[in-house]
């Protein structure tokens, strides 16, 4: 599986289980740290920990572990390392502090049916 596939799989995932707002930013002319990053959002640190729990078993099943997973204990920003692909599982509040998609602002993004799907993302 391509990088790209991971992002798109781990993004499918993550909806699955209801996650919010998911984005797909691409990184791989920008930056050397990644070439993916799948970011999405949970209503509380609980859903954070199902999300986390949930994608590290599902990958783990295709094969993949992470190399490291940060911020699980605290759980309002869990972020999870595949190397070619690092997903972002934000407590919406958090999400909306850092916003890391405006700092990756020239990143493209990658649009799937699950990432327009807007029936997942809670205002507030």
């Amino acid at each position: 599986m391509d990088s790209k596939q991971k992002a798109l799989k781990t993004a499918k995932l993550l909806y699955d289980k209801k996650a919010q707002d998911i984005t797909i930013l691409e990184l791989k002319d920008l930056t050397i740290i990644t070439d993916y990053f799948v970011i999405c959002s949970a209503e509380s640190t609980t859903q954070v920990k199902a999300l986390t729990e949930y994608l590290e078993e599902s990958m783990g099943i295709e094969g993949y572990k992470p190399y490291s997973v940060e911020g699980f204990s605290y759980a309002h920003w869990v972020l999870m390392d595949y190397g070619d692909v690092i997903v972002h599982i934000f407590l919406e509040e958090t999400r909306r502090f850092y916003d890391l998609e405006r700092l990756w602002l020239d990143a493209p993004r990658i649009q799937t049916e699950f990432t327009l799907d807007k029936s997942h993302v809670v205002y507030r």
